[in-house]
């Protein structure tokens, strides 16, 4: 018997996977630096600067850091930046008017409003106040129509930003299984259309799961790429994983660690010391995702102005 061929296929079976970093942190930086030379290019040709606004209400510490980290991102570039804050109590009535102040005000070319916002405001009405050539998150229903019909708009930041972070790190997509874990309206449904579009990255067959999905396990072990944005810590483990897959983790949850002067850590949707050693690719958090999230943001800025033929 010539056991050549089985001990070839031994050896491909326990060969070391070797695990590639998705640095988000490391790629926004090369997109900053790329948005802060286009930004020269406009000021030598004497055009305008792009100017984001953002409306921050409330307190929140998850809010407060990622609006800080976009306003820190808009100097990074070059941009002129607003943030206006309120207070939790603030009434809808007032924010409305604001959002509609921003509307008007020819020297913005995009705003956001941060979410969450508290309970006694209505987030959708806020949402489709905002004038979609300013909606640079992406969250109105024009922007997001012109996303499923593939015409111009703003794109969701984050699916956005881990199209982008697959493209730069040459992971192949074509003709792949993507299995996605959540299918809200910011992250999983809109990546799920994105992916799945004759484009690079793109040309998947996806499979978007959720809550009420059975045999999760079974799914998510055929997945040549798996990308979990359900928001529960540590949810995926490595017995959910094929060896060799792309993992891409979006979840972002606070949890309870006394080693932490916080007392609290960030944490992911995946396992991530477990299931890193079995992908080919795998995002952290933090230093993922996140960072992409934002460079996105800054894309839809600069791409406001070449909507509004500025």
């Amino acid at each position: 018997m010539n056991v050549l061929p089985h001990l070839k296929s031994y050896l491909c079976a326990t060969k070391l996977i070797q695990m590639k970093l998705l640095d988000g942190k490391a790629t926004a930086i090369a997109i900053k630096q790329e948005l802060a030379q286009a930004v020269k290019d406009r000021k030598a040709a004497g055009k305008k600067i792009p100017h984001l606004a953002a409306i921050l209400v409330g307190t929140d510490g998850g809010s407060m850091t990622y609006v800080a980290a976009k306003v820190k991102a808009c100097e990074e570039c070059g941009f002129e930046s607003t943030l206006i804050r309120y207070d939790d109590s603030v009434s809808e009535e007032t924010l409305l008017r604001r959002v509609q102040q921003l509307n008007e005000d020819s020297s913005i070319d995009g705003f956001i409003v941060q979410l969450p916002l508290p309970a006694h405001i209505d987030e959708m009405k806020v949402t489709l106040a905002i004038d979609p050539k300013k909606d640079v998150d992406g969250f109105h229903p024009f922007n997001v129509g012109n996303m499923v019909l593939n015409l111009p708009g703003f794109l969701s930041a984050t699916p956005a930003g881990i199209m982008e972070l697959m493209h730069r790190n040459d992971i192949v997509t074509e003709g792949k299984h993507c299995v996605i874990i959540g299918r809200s309206n910011i992250v999983g449904t809109p990546l799920s259309i994105m992916l799945t579009r004759n484009t690079n990255p793109g040309n998947c067959t996806v499979t978007l799961t959720h809550s009420h999905t059975q045999n999760l396990r079974d799914i998510c072990l055929t997945a040549d790429i798996l990308i979990a944005a359900l928001g529960q810590p540590e949810f995926v483990t490595a017995d959910m994983i094929k060896p060799g897959a792309v993992v891409i983790d979006v979840g972002t949850s606070r949890i309870e660690d006394a080693t932490k002067k916080s007392g609290w850590r960030l944490a992911g949707d995946v396992k991530f010391d477990e299931v890193a050693p079995k992908c080919s690719f795998i995002s952290p958090v933090p230093g993922g995702v996140g960072p992409m999230t934002i460079a996105s943001l800054m894309i839809n800025t600069l791409k406001a102005m070449d909507l509004k033929g500025k």
